[in-house]
């Protein structure tokens, strides 16, 4: 054989064993013993898409077993609506490589839902003369039931959190309350037992007076139960309802208690009472019955009332290059994705919302992202990101990036961020987060990346919170705050919450190039050491920075236990530790309560306040080149453009420009 016939006949060889990409379909109106290879059913109707997501992932599973399978894989999925019945479970052997990653997305220009619930149909009027005489005069007529056992739901959860949900035109509706929006207060606690927190007086037990009539009405109800901030105003909790003192106006709730007690003046509200399914949007659920009360806002048949049944969408175990793109997650009992030790896993482009729980949960493993995703109204959190070696500071490198997340916390109110980092190494990037009741980003661990996100109108129902929070331990070092822009953020009532909030003798952390309007006390250092506030700009904040020194005071007690507990957790005098953290090596013999280390330096504070410091905490903190009240000569403030005038005396300090036109999400398109 000639030379130039054997290249020919080695090139057709190699072409016939080069990779080929494989592409399966999913649709609902496809069937799980067809091929998949087809986008839609064929003119005879014996071949076609699957019907199911987990037929196309067994195809995947069968053709790797055989060999057959050496290019990546999409799975589309046609257009429509695919109620689950159980979570969509990939584990290690569904996993692609980074050569051959494997996708599931949704077919271009088509909407396609993963439902974790069930319709509900067949509404009937209320004529149960009982359920009637507990009604509003003006819900009479107006609420609609349904009987779920009717359609094989048993299972309701409790009130307590964790049960069934009801939706309508893709909102979630509210479980009947009172008030409808706001709070009661607590007139005076009963039992007057010596109970007090830093001189705030209260009980610890559950037993308190309230004003007004409105509780005669909870009177025989099948499980009423309370909401409230029983103590401090980030602490909430939820009661059932034991007993009604309707003379004496008292309510006394179930143990166990809470934590921090109760006290005058705090805030609750009463839910899960029939009687009080008074307004379009409301509804109750008599678990012993199986019997949904609902006052639908609009016409019940187009707003597809939906109740929630499963606890998740997607599990992800062991999985590695695997991608969901472009679906919408809707209506579950818990999470809509839990990837565990997943490695360069993708959430793309999907809209997440009406989950009960997080949206997007990612624990060990490394190289995750969920990036392009709009997230609303969860119950809980948005995306938490834990991961990395905290022993050996390795990095697990998760990323949320570019995602829209808003109205949160909608069930659990406090301590449920937008984004949340834990670990080591993992970063927040170009999100836009609103509208919650708590924080924005929290983080625990070392060597987190927060930057260029927009964030406001966060810490909606609480005070002493912030929009980006950490603290009480000194080994939790390393994280960048940086290009953030924080606006309108001012706490419950508007009695004032933080920017950032370095609690509890956090350390370790650098604040720079962040915008912050309108926020109270925005950069906010608790006693903690080598914290940096460097090249923000500070317009209408009061103040603009907070320094103390708890741990010499008040808070003291945490040095010799929380903290010294917390730091011998950590191989805090060998290396890496020694080398990335020396601060730390000899913390204990260097005045530990000592807000020693922190540096305030070339900050720009215009129309605030500037700052607040503790006598005590003076000494230790370093203060170079601010430029205080002198208009820094910035672009449009009303218009809050915040750039800097080519002709800013802030240059003179050695300001540094902020890449203010890149803060938020942006564009696939774009060259950021």
């Amino acid at each position: 054989m000639g030379w130039l016939m054997m290249a020919v006949t080695m090139g057709m060889i190699a072409a016939a064993n080069e990779p080929k990409d494989l592409i399966l379909y999913v649709a609902t109106e496809g069937d799980d013993r067809w091929s998949g290879r087809l986008p839609e059913p064929n003119v005879e109707r014996n071949d076609g898409p699957f019907a199911t997501l987990e037929r196309a992932r067994d195809e995947i599973r069968r053709l790797k077993a055989e060999g057959k399978l050496k290019g990546s894989v999409t799975v589309f999925v046609r257009g429509g609506e695919y109620y689950r019945d159980k979570p969509f479970k990939l584990t290690a052997e569904d996993s692609g490589t980074s050569d051959a990653p494997i996708l599931y997305r949704a077919y271009p220009g088509e909407e396609v839902r993963l439902i974790g619930g069930k319709p509900v149909s067949s509404w009937q009027p209320v004529t149960d003369r009982s359920v009637l005489g507990r009604l509003d005069e003006l819900a009479r007529g107006k609420v609609m039931q349904a009987d779920l056992r009717s359609i094989g739901i048993t299972d309701y959860g409790q009130p307590s959190g964790g049960g069934l949900e009801l939706f309508f035109n893709d909102k979630p509706m509210t479980l009947a309350r009172y008030p409808n929006e706001g709070f009661m207060r607590i007139a005076d606690v009963v039992v007057h037992n010596g109970h007090q927190i830093h001189g705030i007086k209260g009980s610890k037990i559950g037993k308190f007076y309230y004003e007004g009539d409105r509780p005669k009405r909870w009177v025989g109800e099948k499980d009423p139960w309370l909401h409230g901030y029983w103590f401090w105003d980030w602490s909430d909790q939820r009661h059932r309802i034991e007993s009604i003192d309707t003379e004496k106006r008292i309510i006394s709730v179930a143990p166990p208690y809470h934590g921090y007690g109760y006290r005058k003046g705090q805030w609750f509200y009463a839910y899960n009472i029939l009687a009080e399914l008074d307004s379009p949007g409301e509804w109750y659920l008599d678990r012993e019955r199986g019997i949904l009360y609902f006052w639908p806002p609009g016409d019940i048949e187009s707003g597809r009332p939906t109740v929630s049944t499963i606890s998740t969408l997607v599990e992800m175990r062991d999985v590695s290059h695997v991608t969901l793109q472009g679906f919408i997650l809707e209506v579950a009992r818990g999470n809509a994705v839990t990837i565990t030790n997943g490695e360069e896993d993708r959430i793309i482009d999907c809209t997440i919302r009406n989950i009960h729980g997080w949206a997007v949960r990612i624990s060990g493993g490394k190289g995750d992202k969920v990036t392009g995703c709009e997230i609303y109204n969860l119950g809980h959190g948005g995306i938490a990101l834990s991961g990395g070696d905290r022993e050996r500071l390795i990095p697990a490198g998760h990323l949320a990036e570019n995602n829209h997340i808003h109205h949160y916390g909608r069930w659990k109110r406090m301590y449920t961020p937008a984004v949340s980092l834990s670990g080591v190494g993992n970063r927040a990037r170009h999100n836009l987060i609103h509208d919650a009741p708590h924080q924005a980003v929290a983080f625990s661990g070392n060597d987190h990346l927060i930057e260029f996100n927009e964030i406001h109108r966060v810490c909606l129902e609480s005070n002493d919170a912030g929009a980006i929070y950490s603290g009480r331990d000194w080994t939790w070092r390393g994280t960048v705050i940086r290009y953030n822009f924080f606006h309108h953020i001012n706490g419950f009532q508007g009695r004032g919450c933080m920017g950032v909030y370095l609690d509890d003798m956090l350390c370790g952390t650098i604040i720079y190039g962040n915008i912050f309007y309108r926020v109270t006390r925005a950069a906010f250092i608790g006693g903690g050491r080598d914290n940096v506030v460097e090249n923000n700009i500070f317009v209408e904040c009061s103040p603009a920075v907070h320094v103390d020194a708890r741990a010499m005071g008040w808070a003291s007690y945490h040095v010799n236990t929380t903290m010294v507990e917390r730091l011998n957790r950590v191989p805090y005098k060998k290396p890496p530790w020694s080398e990335r953290y020396p601060e730390l090596v000899n913390i204990l013999e260097d005045e530990p309560a000592a807000p020693k280390g922190n540096r305030i330096i070339r900050n720009i504070c215009w129309k605030g306040k500037w700052l607040e410091i503790e006598e005590r905490a003076k000494p230790y903190v370093r203060f170079e080149d601010n430029l205080i009240d002198q208009d820094p000569l910035l672009v449009d403030v009303e218009g809050m453009d915040f750039r800097l005038r080519p002709d800013s005396p802030a240059y003179k300090i050695g300001f540094k420009p902020i890449p203010f036109e890149k803060i938020g999400p942006y564009r696939e398109d774009s060259t950021r």
